[in-house]
């Protein structure tokens, strides 16, 4: 059978990549597929490459990192870009694959034939372009591992007993998606309880883990009971300055949308919570962290059930279209 070679951004890749790389494998022994990237492009080369490598196990794969030029009516530009393409696949190559009108020129130059899928997108009708612009619109074409990057994130913040848990499963109930638990509380029930100064990490990569997990089944929205900043203020809380390994975790974790609940609601105990008296302070902190931070947040107030109204219209904002 013969050898088939593929070239694209895959900025990002999507349904119609995967439809593409599928029509491709079916009619050829071996298919090597080429990923261009440029250091402009907002995506990075090597992301895309590894979210090609997770949907394709054992993938021909060969990453291209070159910011050349493009124009297809250069033929300067075709020399650069075909010299590219032999220095990391130098094999002959029978069939070129492609749905772009520059398909025909490129096999052309390779002495392969050409064979177009969907150059029309009517099988599938979505373009990169699309996704980057409204990726929630086209939140059916792009595949698990690349929704971490374009999920919307929603984090529930605030003290001990201020009804988090119960407004995390009312919004993902509502708006049909998943939400991501403590990690804090399954790890220290299976622990003894009490949380040392060496757990504080685990637990911060262990809340970080179960986001970007989750985030693979969510439907536009993750919705998270607490994050890292979370983790962050209880090390503060119990043992003083947090390291800096913690707080750039932190910072690299943030959410769209952090919804603070106030703790002007009575004080329900349970076996984990122990800091009654410092509702007040942590409340303080999550401001005062937020507020430095540029972190967008609204502060939910009163009795829980009128917590509910403010939070789904603060998260459909969030949803709404570009």
């Amino acid at each position: 059978m013969p050898a088939g070679l593929l070239i694209g951004k895959f900025l990002p890749p999507h349904a119609g990549h995967q439809a593409l790389i599928d029509f491709a494998r079916a009619q050829v022994d071996r298919l090597t597929v080429i990923l261009f990237s440029k250091s402009t492009e907002p995506i990075p080369g090597l992301l895309r490459a590894d979210w090609l490598r997770e949907l394709y196990p054992g993938l021909q794969l060969h990453h291209i990192d070159q910011d050349g030029p493009v124009d297809f009516a250069d033929p300067a530009a075709w020399d650069f870009w075909i010299a590219a393409i032999r220095a990391v696949h130098s094999a002959p190559v029978d069939l070129v694959f492609s749905s772009e009108p520059y398909g025909p020129e490129l096999a052309r130059r390779l002495a392969a034939r050409h064979v177009a899928f969907d150059p029309a997108r009517r099988a599938v009708p979505i373009t990169a372009t699309q996704i980057r612009h409204d990726p929630l619109t086209h939140w059916r074409f792009i595949p698990p591992p690349v929704r971490p990057y374009y999920v919307r994130r929603v984090a529930l913040v605030g003290a001990e007993s201020t009804g988090k848990t119960t407004l995390a499963q009312a919004l993902a109930a509502h708006f049909a998606t998943v939400w991501v638990p403590e990690f804090a509380r399954d790890y220290l029930l299976a622990h003894g309880g009490i949380a040392t100064e060496a757990d504080m990490p685990l637990i911060a990569q262990g809340q970080a883990a179960a986001e970007e997990q989750l985030a693979r089944d969510a439907n536009r929205l993750l919705i998270c009971d607490t994050n890292v900043l979370t983790t962050q203020l209880w090390y503060e809380h119990y043992f003083g300055a947090p390291p800096a390994a913690l707080r750039q975790l932190a910072a690299e974790r943030t959410a769209h949308l952090y919804l603070l609940c106030a703790p002007d609601v009575p004080w329900v105990p349970d076996a984990l919570r122990d800091s009654p008296a410092e509702r007040g302070w942590f409340h303080q902190r999550f401001q005062q962290e937020l507020g430095q931070q540029g972190l967008r947040y609204i502060t939910l107030s009163g009795p829980f059930a009128g917590r509910l109204a403010p939070a789904l219209a603060a998260v459909a904002t969030l949803l709404a279209p570009p």
